[in-house]
């Protein structure tokens, strides 16, 4: 997976897969950067501004799918627990809807959740408003007489036509998350729809599922709706076979309008941030940068990235697969003849910056001044035997080429041969390759 989406052990696999981009804002700085976050994190969508870069370095902090990955939670967590908190959490809130001035409170928005849910009894009801910051949403734990199950739904704008719209409604790579199934699809109104079928963990170490649709209309507005066979996202047992809704009822509730409605009630400027531009990470890609600031260089193509990561592998390696994002990251499964090995690149112009907290006092220095660290541990994502090898660099000019094989061919099923394809020798070569230096 691309740099700034990390998942490390339990605390960070909460945040590669369905952390919300606003809980991420809130919480980032909090976070302590480690090596393997630095080396192994999350998608880097693109790199638009210094403020994102600096999120990439705290051990996962800009991480979630995916990765806006396909069927991640929207929900804007608050309260002291950093955007980690159950969706079965908090105190119940009221259903009744009351009186306002234009605004959607969240008691109404939890009402209107209610009413386009099948009979059955609700459970742990909890919502904020349209005045509310950082975003509306609606939560209750229903129960239709199979078992409870958490639903959730979270509102929010971006910009039509953006990245940040298309990666919201794109399926996720399998390579780098395990589902069972994706469709993504135009509506007759010309809204994109994603349905999704997958799980919490991407190990499926518990057998708890997440369903979601995630809608953007052509006016920019974007409902996520999230279901799970359990009465909590996470540290719940699983309490029925699948999530209350078919997906079916799922592009029901995500489809009603009252959401768009909500939607264009949430102020344009809260405290000076167009919220309507907010991307899957929670930042703003119009923002501008801190006075007296460069912004951030355009990052490297993504294909660019993939045919330069090939050129450079071993005459004994065929690739098997590829694939990567349009600017930063790609990877390649290889096969020597003995398995297929997942093999990521991320190439990272300006890191100059936070080039302190990716190298140590530890680091290796070539005579052309390129910093090198290497590192070789289990697979982030916790998958049977799984090991992860990664050589990360640095040149004089900031830029940060960072690679890792892992012995499967994906980061989140059991290991297919005993290591990598490609030895820790051959990951440094391809480093700290020239080749690299013309991608901008």
């Amino acid at each position: 997976m691309p740099v700034e989406d990390h998942e490390s052990h339990d605390v960070d696999t909460d945040l590669f897969e369905d952390r919300l981009g606003i809980a991420m804002r809130q919480a980032g700085d909090s976070f302590e950067a480690d090596r393997s976050g630095l080396v192994a994190a999350g998608a880097v969508r693109g790199r638009r501004l210094l403020l994102r870069r600096r999120a990439a370095v705290v051990g996962g902090v800009a991480a979630v799918a995916l990765v806006g990955v396909g069927g991640t939670l929207l929900v804007p967590w608050g309260g002291a627990d950093n955007g980690r908190q159950s969706v079965a959490a908090g105190r119940s809130t009221p259903t009744a809807p009351a009186e306002n001035d234009g605004k959607v409170s969240g008691a109404e928005l939890v009402h209107t959740l209610k009413k386009l849910l099948p009979k059955g009894e609700f459970t742990e009801e909890h919502g904020r408003g349209t005045d509310a910051e950082p975003l509306p949403y609606a939560q209750v734990v229903f129960d239709d007489g199979k078992g409870p199950g958490a639903v959730s739904v979270g509102l929010n704008r971006v910009e039509p036509g953006s990245e940040q719209a298309r990666q919201w409604t794109e399926c996720p790579d399998r390579a780098r998350v395990s589902y069972d199934r994706c469709t993504s699809s135009r509506l007759s109104d010309n809204s994109t729809l994603m349905l999704f079928q997958g799980y919490e963990y991407p190990d499926r170490r518990v057998d708890t599922k997440r369903w979601s649709a995630d809608l953007v209309t052509p006016q920019g507005h974007h409902i996520s709706v999230s279901e799970w066979n359990a009465a909590a996202e996470k540290d719940a047992p699983v309490s029925r076979a699948n999530p209350p809704l078919s997906t079916d009822q799922l592009k029901q509730v995500v489809t009603a309008p009252a959401w768009r409605t909500a939607i264009d009630a949430i102020p344009k400027n809260p405290k000076g941030q167009d919220s309507k531009s907010q991307d899957p990470k929670g930042q703003d890609p119009n923002a501008q940068a801190p006075e007296n600031t460069p912004t951030t260089p355009p990052g490297a193509d993504g294909a660019a990235i993939s045919q330069t990561l090939a050129s450079l592998l071993p005459k004994n390696v065929g690739v098997v697969s590829k694939g990567g994002q349009e600017t930063e990251y790609a990877y390649l499964v290889v096969d020597d003849g003995k398995g297929k090995s997942l093999v990521q690149v991320n190439v990272q112009p300006d890191m100059s910056d936070v080039e302190h907290e990716l190298f140590g006092a530890d680091a290796e220095t070539l005579p052309d001044g390129t910093k090198v660290a290497t590192s070789q541990g289990r697979g982030e994502k916790g998958a049977t035997g799984v090991v992860m090898w990664t050589v990360d660099t640095i040149r004089t000019d900031g830029r940060r080429v960072v690679i890792s094989a892992f012995n499967s061919g994906t980061q989140d099923s059991a290991a297919t041969r005993e290591t990598p394809a490609l030895t820790m020798d051959q990951l440094r070569e391809i480093a700290t390759s020239p080749k690299w230096q013309p991608l901008g």
